[in-house]
Order: structure tokens, then C-alpha cells, then sequence
């Protein structure tokens, strides 16, 4: 098993070439949306369950786009924590404009 990138921002070039094709960003884009709508309503509907919701939204989205589209296997599994904060960077990067769909 290969040694944990020690940082992000050695981690995150991986997960950008993880993340290359274009269908691929369309899904976690919409799945990570839905999240932050799922965890935004929890909290003014005071319905925790709803965060639950957002999750399965979130990582079903992405994972069909990794098996269906990109053909690779989540870095989630392997790297959890790393791949959260990808998913969150690479969100930002591309409603700001720094990444492409």
C-alpha cells in the first residue's frame, strides 16, 4: 500500500487527474450541491436526517462518476479525509473559475 500524501497540496494534483473528465465534475458538482442544500435545510428545518440524505446524495453522484465515467476507483477509500477536503476544493475551484468542468 503506497505511503499517504503528507499534505493537500501534494494530494491534490492526484485528485485532479482522478477528476479529469468533464461528466465526472458534473456529478460531484451537482452531488456536493446537493449536500450543502441537504445540510442547509437540516439546519433550518432542525432535521438532522437530512445531513444523511445530502451524504448519500453526495458520494452516490461522485461514485457513478468514477465507475461510470472516469473508470477509477474513489480516493475516498483510500485516502477519506484528503479526498473530503478534494472534493470541497475542487467545488470552489470550479465556481470561481480556477478549474473547468
Amino acid at each position: 500500500m503506497p505511503t499517504p500524501p503528507l499534505t493537500f497540496s501534494e494530494f491534490y494534483p492526484r485528485y485532479l487527474r482522478d477528476h479529469s473528465r468533464r461528466g465526472t465534475r458534473i456529478l460531484h458538482f451537482i452531488g456536493t450541491t446537493l449536500f450543502l442544500l441537504c445540510l442547509a435545510m437540516a439546519v433550518v428545518w432542525q432535521q438532522p436526517l437530512l445531513i444523511l440524505a445530502g451524504i448519500v446524495a453526495a458520494y452516490g453522484f461522485a461514485w457513478v462518476g468514477h465507475f461510470f465515467v472516469e473508470h477509477n476507483r474513489p480516493a475516498t477509500f483510500q485516502y477519506p479525509w484528503l479526498s473530503l477536503r478534494g472534493d470541497f476544493q475542487l467545488y470552489w475551484d470550479l465556481l470561481c473559475g480556477r478549474e473547468s468542468f
